[in-house]
Formats: C-alpha cells, sequence, structure tokens
C-alpha cells in the first residue's frame, strides 16, 4: 500500500434463506464471486465463517464478501456497476438478511 493512500474497504455478509436448493446456492456463490470481477475492485475475497470459536464471534451468517477499493469514487462506480446490479437483481431473493460494513483506512 502507498503511504497516505486511502483504501475504501466495503464488507458484506449474508444470511441465505434456508429453503434454498442446491441450484440456487450455486447461483448465489456464482453470482457474489462475479463482484470480485469488477473493474474498480482492488482486492476481494468471498467465503463462508472460519471454525473459530470464540464469545466475540458471529458465525450466523452464510457468506461474507470483503471488497477493496483505492478510494469511495471506485466504491461508488462498483455499486453502479452492470455486474453488482445483475447480482442483485438475480440474486437479491435468496438472502434473508444483509449487512454491509463500509470502512476507510
Amino acid at each position: 500500500m502507498l503511504v497516505g493512500a486511502l483504501m475504501f474497504i466495503h464488507v458484506v455478509y449474508f444470511w441465505l434463506k434456508d429453503n434454498l436448493s442446491a441450484a440456487e446456492k450455486d447461483a448465489f456463490t456464482h453470482g457474489v464471486k462475479s463482484l470480485t470481477t469488477i473493474k474498480s475492485v482492488r482486492q476481494a475475497y468471498t467465503g463462508v465463517p472460519a471454525t473459530t470459536d470464540r464469545p466475540v464471534i458471529d458465525r450466523t451468517y452464510s457468506y461474507a464478501l470483503v471488497a477493496v477499493f483505492a478510494n469511495q469514487r471506485d466504491h461508488d462506480l462498483y455499486q453502479s456497476d452492470p455486474i453488482h446490479d445483475r447480482f442483485r437483481t438475480e440474486c437479491g431473493a435468496f438472502w434473508k438478511k444483509v449487512v454491509i460494513y463500509d470502512s476507510v483506512a
């Protein structure tokens, strides 16, 4: 990282619906991973809860996305990207809850 550079970190936790079929789960996984290909994303990671177990850890979510951007402008471009729009349209019915944490570093 460049000294003095600003990074915008976008963390999204998804709680998937309990009654999803295997095909719907696969569609969601493919969809969330497609978000990592958006041009303004500097780095991105997707995954499921780790097996760590301490009182302060919330493992109730189904899937997580962490996306790192150079700045908020790049994050805003990501939000309006057609890939992001397609993900919301095609996969929005698969989750019952989403929590987002945005931070800058």
